[in-house]
């Protein structure tokens, strides 16, 4: 489960994996971008912010390590989902994720974001940050592999 859920997806994360999920529209995605531990800012300030431009104008940084990149979810990555009736609850997961040979020039990373870009061309200003997850690890040339939670990244009760 997520660390914290940025202010502006509360109520609406089960709504934006659905529209990624149905291709509403056709080229929405979700990314997953991972923030370096060099500048972070806290949880507190984290919240608050409203894009993805948002996020990365202040002191935190994305990572930059040679083999890190912005992971990019479609339609067909993600599975259907449907709420727990007999829990009274939603839970929603993506599928782990691998950085092949992630480098260590570039330095530690905090934490990883999963955010909604409505359309292949959206600029970061208009990517909406929807959960982060603390996810500390120091890159050493292996393979670094994401695994949000194993009951999923988000759950909607």
């Amino acid at each position: 489960m997520p660390d914290f859920e940025f202010n502006i997806a509360k109520g609406r994360n089960v709504e934006l994996y659905r529209r990624v999920r149905l291709g509403d529209p056709a080229t929405s995605a979700l990314v997953i971008v991972a923030l370096a531990v060099a500048g972070v800012e806290s949880d507190a300030i984290l919240k608050d912010k409203l894009t993805l431009a948002d996020v990365l104008a202040g002191a935190t940084n994305e990572a930059t390590n040679t083999g890190y990149n912005r992971k990019i979810l479609a339609a067909a990555d993600l599975t259907d989902v449907f709420p727990d009736l007999a829990n009274d609850r939603t839970d929603i997961d993506i599928p782990d994720q691998t950085y092949l040979n992630v480098q260590t020039a570039g330095g530690a990373w905090a934490k990883v974001l999963l955010c909604y870009r409505p359309a292949t061309a959206s600029p970061d200003a208009d990517i909406v940050p929807m959960t982060a997850h603390d996810f500390s690890i120091t890159p050493d040339g292996s393979n670094v592999v994401l695994q949000i939670d194993p009951s999923g990244f988000y759950r909607a009760v």
